[in-house]
């Protein structure tokens, strides 16, 4: 049922390719992983047996996983590459569905639940692994899925392999065993990636398995040493299989092809037996690592201007929001998905505060001097509109204590554990610009990037000034080690049929764009390796059930 059915179902909808083997590769490419638990069964006789249908925000199925029989904790061996941008939102829908029939009509078919998601959400979750519950069915409890994002080396190679066993432990009461391999990647946080499953071979003990090639991205992405966990399993009819045993290796050692060196002992609960690695083609891959996106804290400062009257760029209009609100949230909600616990320092400038009147250029736009954390974005736009009812703004404009502000934060996190990123919004009028500039000399040798956006009709000579896109940025003579600043204007992003959904989503991508070199540019500068090294595979770490 597993291929007949989904390929009916790709009959019936518009499907990309996101296979790397052939054509350019635009951007970074992600492989991500899916799995789901504790999920309803809506089967009478048997578990349900479920499949995934994966659909972007726009409605159009551009990805299926197999069917997998009798589970209720299905771990999909099948991948999808997507294509990763940093400074974009990428939404996604994951929709799970209990296949019944080979029919191609999803209507046929029980629902089990579905999610949303942004692809950004899933790198930037730690260890680049998303859980959530699934929902879509009122009154329910639809269980869990776990979507989990490695990014791939540039590498079009693939591996073919074969192999057999001899004198496997029997499982059947009444025959031999039906054996099957299931192969597991190591990832960077020390757990286990389903990355290949062979055919079932019928009543043996010494089976041979056919041969099959696997792209060699798949099996390490690159790192030689990474280990390949093996474990075989006594197929039954009722998605119930019996745990054979296991064995570890790499692909390093399985470059060796067939030799002594590949012989490997099966160790079960009570047996060690013996399998023979009979071929391997060794192919060059390199490899690279996400992880660094998911450190970034978003630090958001805004206020300046008079709210009370109409002309204001900080007019609240009960029908849209303000330039200030919409640069906010346009590059607020896609770096949120890459800090993990989505609280914010929100900070204000240029404005005189309650009681007593006094002119701050670093206040919490909370009112919280002790936690000037917001929840989310919508937390600090909360937090922005309460705060215009009560603080008189008020010049100069300095810039200078909101970044030496963060910098203290950043001094703080020089091992690259944290990136902070300091999002600054402003008419364009800067009252301190030598400050300014000797303030972000000295950032530049910290975790942190700086974006202003320019919001209204004034100039904004200065900001370029701070950009150093052209110029390198200096002070006293001593220029600053890295460009940390990006700079744009709203006004040239604002879509002439007034669809702020859009200009939106062109302000976010332009602004954002420099962010990961810049973050980069920082590990590399310090010599900040990727990952750590993944903790060595103990062959008597519990067996995962029930991957098929």
């Amino acid at each position: 049922m597993e291929g007949d059915v989904m390929d009916k179902v790709e009959a019936t909808a518009t499907v990309r390719d996101f296979d790397p083997i052939s054509g350019s590769i635009p951007a970074t490419k992600v492989e991500i992983t899916v799995s789901c638990r504790n999920l309803l069964d809506r089967d009478t006789f048997s578990k349900s047996d479920p499949c995934k249908i994966w659909f972007t925000d726009t409605s159009y199925l551009f990805a299926k996983t197999e069917v997998i029989d009798n589970t209720l904790n299905p771990d999909f061996v099948r991948k999808y590459i997507l294509d990763y941008f940093f400074e974009e939102k990428q939404n996604l829908r994951f929709d799970v569905y209990d296949i019944d029939s080979k029919s191609p009509d999803l209507a046929k078919h029980d629902f089990l639940g579905q999610v949303y998601c942004t692809l950004g959400e899933i790198v930037g979750s730690p260890a680049s692994r998303l859980e959530k519950p699934l929902g879509g069915i009122p009154g329910k409890k639809c269980g869990t899925i776990i979507l989990s994002a490695e990014e791939l080396g540039n590498c079009r190679d693939y591996a073919t392999m074969q192999f057999c066993a001899n004198k496997l432990d029997k499982k059947d009461f009444f025959g031999k065993s039906d054996p099957f391999m299931v192969f597991y990647r190591s990832n960077e946080d020390g757990t286990f990636t389903i990355c290949h499953k062979t055919e079932v071979v019928k009543n043996t003990l010494n089976p041979v398995w056919q041969p099959f090639s696997i792209p060699v991205r798949a099996l390490c992405n690159g790192d030689y040493d990474r280990t390949i966990k093996v474990e075989i399993y006594d197929w039954d009819r009722d998605g119930s299989h019996d745990f054979i045993g296991e064995f570890t290796t790499s692909y390093k050692e399985l470059c060796r092809g067939q030799s002594q060196l590949n012989i490997y002992e099966v160790r079960g609960d009570k047996t060690v037996n013996t399998l023979i690695t009979l071929s391997v083609f060794p192919q060059a891959v390199s490899f690279v690592s996400l992880w660094w996106f998911a450190s970034l804290t978003l630090t958001s400062l805004v206020l300046e201007g008079n709210p009370s009257q109409s002309t204001s760029l900080h007019y609240m209009n009960p029908y849209q929001m303000n330039a200030y609100a919409m640069a906010l949230k346009a590059v607020g909600e896609i770096i949120q998905d890459y800090d993990s616990d989505k609280m914010f320092p929100a900070l204000g400038f240029g404005a005189k505060l309650p009681p007593d009147g006094r002119v701050s250029h670093e206040f919490p736009l909370n009112g919280n001097t002790e936690n000037p954390y917001c929840n989310g974005i919508h937390g600090i736009l909360e937090a922005y509109h309460q705060s215009l009812k009560t603080v008189q703004l008020y010049g100069p404009t300095n810039f200078a204590p909101v970044v030496n502000h963060v910098a203290r934060y950043a001094a703080a996190f020089q091992d690259g554990s944290q990136y902070f990123v300091l999002l600054i919004i402003t008419d364009g009028v800067i009252s301190d610009m030598a400050q300014t500039k000797e303030a972000i000399v000295n950032a530049a040798k910290l975790p942190m990037s700086i974006i202003i956006v320019g919001v209204g009709q004034a100039e904004f000579d200065a900001m370029v000034e701070l950009d150093g896109d052209d110029i390198r940025i200096s002070s006293r003579g001593k220029l600053a080690e890295r460009d940390i600043v990006q700079f744009v204007p709203f006004r040239d992003y604002m879509d002439r049929t007034g669809n702020h959904v859009l200009s939106m989503a062109r302000l976010a991508k332009d602004v954002l764009a420099e962010i990961p070199d810049q973050l980069i540019s920082y590990m590399k500068s310090r010599a900040i390796k990727p990952h750590p090294a993944p903790p060595p595979y103990s062959p008597g770490d519990k067996p995962q059930t029930n991957p098929v």
